[in-house]
């Protein structure tokens, strides 16, 4: 049985799933009925999280231009270009068995490509979701359903996945940033260019 989370809430994951080590973060999207001439490209990223909460550099930002960590304890799956069809749009992959011991959060984020250029934002997304999938046998441990709070936000943190101790555990954040790519890869301590 799947477990809804909403905005805030946190909960465990490998301590109620024994023998959790390798998820799939799933994220999926639909986009409203507009027509802005430009079909929406969302893109999943996460970014590696040290205790001060920042990324150390490009290799604590994955994402479908650098589509894994060195040691590939989290791996980008692709990129969708349009979120068409049924499902997840996006998948990131995590082993927590291979997450370097100075990690302590990963921050798994949503962010418009162009746009500024395309005049998109969140507000013209919906039903956003992020599901978190035990990757050995398919089944969906949890799922956090955003809903509509959104309006010029072009950047979203939607979870972060943490350690306590041994244990991993999901916090559902949806949080919005306007600026896109370059406000999020901020936020986490890194320069976007």
């Amino acid at each position: 049985m799947t477990i809804s989370l909403s905005k805030g809430q946190r909960i465990d994951l490998t301590k109620t799933n024994p023998g959790l080590t390798k998820v799939i973060v799933g994220l999926g999207w639909d986009t409203n009925k507009y027509n802005g001439g430009s079909d929406f490209d969302l893109d999943a990223s996460a970014f590696m999280l040290y205790q001060d909460g920042k990324a150390k550099g490009v290799d604590d930002f994955v994402f479908y231009n650098n589509p894994k960590t060195p040691n590939g304890s989290v791996v980008h799956t692709g990129d969708n270009r349009t979120g068409e069809g049924e499902g997840d749009d996006e998948q990131i992959i995590m082993d927590f068995s291979l997450v370097p011991a100075a990690v302590e959060r990963v921050g798994i984020t949503v962010t418009i490509h162009d746009a500024q250029a395309r005049a998109q934002n969140f507000g013209q997304v919906s039903n956003a979701f992020v599901r978190i999938v035990d990757e050995a046998n398919g089944r969906e441990v949890l799922r956090y359903d955003l809903g509509e709070d959104f309006s010029v936000e072009t950047a979203v943190v939607i979870c972060e996945l943490y350690r306590q101790g041994s244990d991993w555990k999901f916090q559902a954040i949806g949080s919005g940033f306007s600026g896109g790519l370059a406000a999020l890869c901020k936020n986490y301590g890194l320069d976007a260019n």
